[in-house]
């Protein structure tokens, strides 16, 4: 038996990435690209490489375009990680596991280091493959928190909740992090919201911009711990946008939405530093009337447009930026596409 899952990119609609500022979200997850996971019974246990692992390269400049891409480590340790969580999991839940073994690889084309999440989707993949072959029910709110703890925790990445909930959970969802609930459960409360509520929007980004995560996240954790009001206003600023947007959502009022999606980036732009090519995908965006900000944490931006007309101008603009543009297609918990 071969097992595939997949697991799809998301775009942070509205709110905070809720990276431990106990902040709010909406996001959604779209199945324009995808992460996917293969799986089958082998008689040793094997990981095998994909392109992102490879080791071979047509000279110096290829090498490092490779690295710059890609950092110096591949996909294989987010199966690694994902693998030991699991059976972690299990081994604490006295959950008793087959002794097959099994091969697995993965393959993504989403866009890398650009804010949308691939290598969490890589990890998402790999859970559900691994749910699969050991016959395993786990919680979606479990699930969400277990890709976190792989990234967290065995590869000490710096992470939040946002991107594994929406990428496990699909559709749209408004989130909620506050202190006091994560506290009590150790979770956030997750509301799925009807994608059919969404105004128009695109996704844009480009792959030269790519950044680790770390580095646009570099001082703001200590800013927030420390205290500092700007940071901490920041946070719960960007908590009231998002009961806005879901307020907006759920009364039939998508046409305002946009105002605040550039409300969320221009305050975003007071407290972190945002590189000139960044900015120049939100400024060009801006130019033709539609509304922008990042979907996560830069190289690729989200936002609102009000016609057919001003997406075809917004898709000229930015072919000239060399920023590629779609009209992103909501993947709903069926794991259907909606267009």
């Amino acid at each position: 038996m071969i097992i595939r899952t997949q697991a799809y990119p998301r775009a942070g609609l509205i709110g905070n990435p809720s990276d431990g500022y106990f902040g709010k979200t909406i996001s959604f997850a779209f199945s324009n690209f995808q992460a996917e996971v293969v799986l089958y019974e082998t008689p040793e246990l094997e990981i095998l490489p994909s392109q992102k692992d490879h080791s071979r390269f047509n000279g110096l400049a290829d090498i490092v375009r490779d690295v710059r891409l890609h950092g110096y480590y591949g996909g294989i340790r987010l199966l690694k990680a994902t693998v030991k969580t699991f059976h972690d999991y299990c081994q604490d839940n006295q959950i008793v596991l087959h002794q097959k073994n099994f091969t697995i690889r993965y393959c993504s084309n989403i866009p890398h280091g650009v804010g949308l999440a691939g290598s969490s989707a890589i990890i998402t993949a790999c859970l559900r493959a691994l749910m699969a072959f050991y016959g395993v029910s786990i919680p979606k709110y479990v699930q969400a928190n277990l890709v976190l703890a792989a990234e967290r925790n065995e590869l000490h990445i710096p992470a939040g909740l946002q991107d594994r909930v929406i990428q496990v959970y699909e559709g749209l969802v408004y989130m909620d992090f506050a202190e006091e609930i994560m506290s009590r459960q150790g979770y956030g409360n997750y509301e799925p919201l009807d994608p059919a509520l969404l105004p128009r929007l695109y996704v844009a980004y480009r792959d030269d911009l790519s950044e680790p995560t770390e580095k646009f996240h570099n001082n703001i954790r200590l800013r927030f711990d420390q205290g500092e009001r700007k940071v901490v206003n920041a946070m719960r600023f960007w908590a009231r946008l998002t009961d806005k947007v879901r307020h907006c959502l759920l009364n039939g009022q998508a046409d305002q939405i946009g105002a605040l999606l550039d409300a969320n980036f221009d305050r975003r732009r007071q407290i972190y530093q945002i590189s000139e090519d960044n900015l120049r995908m939100v400024e060009t965006a801006r130019a033709v009337g539609a509304s922008a900000k990042f979907t996560g944490s830069g190289g690729a931006i989200v936002g609102t447009y009000a016609s057919e007309k001003m997406f075809r101008e917004l898709r000229k603009r930015l072919d000239k930026l060399n920023i590629k543009i779609i009209k992103p297609k909501i993947v709903t918990p069926e794991g259907k596409p909606r267009s």
